[in-house]
């Protein structure tokens, strides 16, 4: 089963970029598009909408591409 994030935690994921770290604003799981972007959420397969600390930009992620920070 993949990991549980909740509103608020503290996340990194890799990107073309690099490591980039964030926050979890929070679980989808329905169908919801963020800037024109398609995402295919659902209870039986949530993603995370997340906040990125550099750029502010909000991204979603399916679970397994999200690690927990440790600060």
């Amino acid at each position: 089963m993949s990991t549980e994030f909740s509103k608020g935690d503290k996340v990194q994921w890799e990107s073309s970029q690099g490591t980039i770290e964030g926050t979890v604003e929070k679980k989808l799981t329905e169908p919801t598009a963020i800037k024109k972007h398609h995402v295919d959420a659902s209870k039986e397969d949530p993603q995370y909408l997340v906040k990125s600390n550099k750029t502010g930009k909000e991204a979603a992620h399916k679970p397994e591409s999200l690690s927990e920070r440790e600060d």
